[in-house]
């Protein structure tokens, strides 16, 4: 008997088993959950076949294992793939938590709890009903009134995917309610640590800035304020941002403290482990089950369980053995970018642990930069240097700083503000040298098939590099190969074989860029924006949308910007985008430059030589030449001053009148008489233009608008719509379509939509 139970024990530690087991768990993770399209599902399907083969030939006589494995996979694959739904009525009551919901001025926004699941609820609250969040006590809503709609799924090119991340947490609704009653109810021991978080939550807010953003980062997993995302921009610009994630550092930090503690203490081995488990799991709850934190805290139990047990495993097998808890405990975890870059990186350090530190870093930076790419679209060629300057600042300043002021910033605040000036004179020097961008490279976005084929190029380069980090013959040629194809990748990125015109999706706005083939250049129509109200500071949407539309595509400068007129819709962003991305010319109608409104959003942002203004009748050449059609006078930036031109393109033409109204159109009309395959409906289909006789001469053969989704405005207008109908005018909405993208180039024309919210 004892024979058998260790040949059992022999077989199923033997190296790579567990390993090769939670690679078929992600793959089959990865076929379920995000796999589109037959290209991606066959990848997935030929995948698993080839690990499933794997496994049974290296390790046959644990087959029922791998069989178990994959039912019960399936079964708990089944189990948690339910949507949860949720409909408004009467009776319907959400669980609120305050630790999970802000309150920003009288807007409440957060995840609520409903007997289906979770939802993500928002709504203006009374100041009565904040000071009843304010108690951290659980909140019940009822008597509802508002509507329940599914998250809305990234409409742009790049663009950050709502719906995806909560698909990952199986949130799939959202309530934006107009009023509602609330209610305090009888707090029970489950909800304690919710509590403790949003006492640590008021806790970090008391704390000088600084301070409270490295505590609810380190501790909570979470940005407590938007003030503090230029240190987030700044750390990922340097390719350090993983020092700011909850992972095994931190989980190391605690089991150490934990077990000098209980050394002194005289407790046993056992006890010690008792004691860390307890704190690891208050850890897990505290981080919002933070993937990071989850996997080092695995890691580190199941590590200690195998030393009590004296059974012997592999790093990488004790690794996959924990991806494979993991995944159990949450099939839809790889949907996490978080999730994917910590078991990467694990699996990589695993992969160099016998290297110089140099050469490890140097390494791992490459395993990562796939995905890099994929979910950021750019890495720093420098990161190895800044994790040499910054990582020991973080370990040995931030960290030590942050930790003592939990203790004492209660007892002498004073020295709170000591810390503070440290970490603020920190913080502006890692400023400063993220503003010169050295060594950033907008690389582009590259798709799903392309980052798995330099993974594996990667992964069998790691492999195949001696343990003293000699690079063999086949690893040369591994890393020639890898090489060639990065080139390859950015080629077909910066140098494209089309141009295109696209109708970015800003909601009420306008956007557009303009690129053509090959020695690209780029061009934009307005930047769209939003009205601020009051003081309260939002974050620009171009930061959102636009920025990470031009980082996805590499581009990281734009030849010439043309802003219509002064609305905020069109030119509101303006500010936000000269400060991040080189504007090499900004045009504008002649007088625009004049409007005290428009000189604020330009200030200290570009130079005069940069400036053109325009006039009709005046033309801007380049690989595209623009000819202006409006204005005939100077002006102030008004709707009647619109700054509107004409271009051609691949035999097309294009018209742009920003929000210039139907007089206007007649006298462009009247003046040139010109005709244009494409038109961007004036003033996002507003009835104030595009009059019927005028694009009964212009005579497009298709127009598009840009609108938002349930505008204020009831953009585009039923008249327009109907003018459109009658004279057999084809078009095309963001508000229906997300972004809209006209190609040109080596084939020929073609309209793609990024979305399609209705079918019109």
């Amino acid at each position: 008997m004892r024979r058998l139970k260790i040949s059992w024990q022999s077989e199923l530690l033997a190296p790579g088993f567990f390993l090769l087991l939670a690679l078929l768990g992600v793959d089959v993770s990865f076929g379920v959950y995000q796999s589109h399209g037959y290209l991606q599902q066959l990848t997935c399907i030929l995948l698993a076949g080839y690990l499933v083969c794997l496994l049974l030939k290296k390790f046959g006589r644990l087959k029922w294992l791998v069989v178990a494995f994959l039912v019960v996979g399936i079964i708990d694959v089944a189990f948690h793939n339910h949507k949860a739904h949720f409909a408004l009525s009467e009776n319907v009551v959400i669980k609120i938590y305050p630790d999970q919901v802000k309150v920003d001025d009288d807007w409440l926004s957060g995840v609520g709890n409903v007997k289906a699941g979770q939802i993500l609820v928002s709504g203006t609250v009374t100041k009565q009903q904040v000071r009843q969040l304010n108690q951290g006590q659980p909140v019940y809503l009822s008597n509802l009134v508002g509507d329940v709609k599914p998250i809305e799924p990234a409409t742009n090119y790049g663009q950050f995917d709502s719906r995806q991340y909560y698909a990952g947490k199986n949130i799939w609704q959202q309530i934006k309610f107009k009023s509602c009653q609330m209610q305090i109810g009888a707090g029970r021991w489950g909800d304690y640590f919710h509590y403790l978080r949003f006492k640590l939550q008021s806790y970090f807010k008391k704390m000088p800035r600084i301070l409270g953003f490295f505590s609810s980062e380190l501790i909570l997993g979470e940005n407590p304020n938007q003030d503090n995302q230029q240190i987030l921009d700044n750390y990922r610009d340097l390719g350090v941002i993983h020092i700011l994630s909850i992972s095994g550092l931190h989980v190391g930090i605690y089991a150490l403290v934990i077990s000098t503690l209980c050394y002194y203490l005289k407790f046993t081995e056992e006890e010690t482990f008792g004691c860390c488990l307890l704190v690891l799991v208050a850890g897990v709850f505290l981080s919002s089950g933070q993937a990071g934190f989850v996997r080092a805290s695995l890691t580190y139990l199941l590590g200690k369980i195998f030393d009590f047990k004296n059974w012997q495993i592999k790093h990488f097998d004790l690794l996959g053995l924990t991806c494979l808890v993991h995944l159990l405990l949450n099939p839809r975890l790889m949907m996490g970018v978080g999730a994917i870059l910590t078991y990467i990186l694990a699996l990589g350090l695993e992969m160099t642990n016998k290297m110089t530190s140099l050469k490890q870093s140097v390494l791992l930076n490459l395993l990562l930069t796939p995905l890099l790419l994929v979910y950021f679209f750019q890495f720093n060629l420098l990161t190895v240097i800044f994790n040499l300057l910054i990582v020991p600042y973080f370990n040995w300043v931030v960290m030590p700083l942050t930790f003592i002021n939990l203790v004492v910033f209660s007892w002498h605040p004073y020295l709170s503000k000591i810390f503070a000036n440290i970490l603020n004179y920190g913080e502006q020097i890692i400023g400063k040298l993220s503003a010169t961008k050295i060594g950033l490279l907008t690389f582009g976005k590259i798709n799903w098939w392309q980052c798995l084929f330099l993974l594996i190029l990667t992964a069998a380069l790691l492999i195949n590099i001696n343990e003293d980090g000699q690079i063999v013959k086949l690893s040369r040629n591994l890393t020639v190969g890898l090489g060639t194809t990065y080139l390859l990748l950015l080629l077909m990125i910066h140098f494209p074989l089309t141009g295109q015109v696209t109708f970015i999706d800003v909601g009420q706005g306008d956007s557009i860029l303009i690129t053509t083939p090959l020695w690209r250049r780029v061009y934009m129509i307005d930047v769209g924006g939003k009205l601020n109200f009051g003081d309260k500071k939002l974050t620009p949407q171009v930061n959102k949308i636009t920025i990470p539309l031009l980082k996805a595509e590499g581009i990281s400068q734009i030849d010439g910007l043309f802003v219509s007129h002064q609305d905020a819709d069109h030119v509101g962003d303006l500010g936000p985008l000269l400060e991040q991305v080189k504007v090499k010319k900004l045009y504008m109608a002649q007088g625009l430059i004049n409007n005290p409104s428009f000189q604020k959003r330009i200030n200290g942002r570009i130079t005069k030589g940069q400036i053109v203004q325009l006039l009709a009748g005046m033309t801007v050449r380049g690989p595209v030449t623009f000819h202006i059609v409006y204005p005939f006078k100077p002006g102030l930036g008004t709707n009647d001053d619109s700054l509107s031109l004409t271009f051609t393109l691949a035999h097309k033409s294009w018209l742009f009148t920003g929000d210039l109204g139907q007089a206007g159109e007649q006298e462009i009309m009247a003046r040139y008489g010109i005709h244009a395959d494409y038109f961007k409906l004036g003033h996002h289909g507003s009835r104030t233009a595009s009059n019927p006789e005028f694009l009964q001469k212009l005579h497009p053969a298709m127009v598009f608008i840009s609108a938002g989704r349930n505008n204020r405005f009831g953009h585009p207008h039923p008249e327009t719509l109907a003018t459109l109908q009658a004279q057999h005018i084809p078009w095309a909405s963001t508000q229906d379509c997300g972004m809209i993208t006209w190609t040109y180039g080596i084939t020929k024309p073609k309209l793609t939509r990024f979305i399609t919210v209705n079918n019109k």
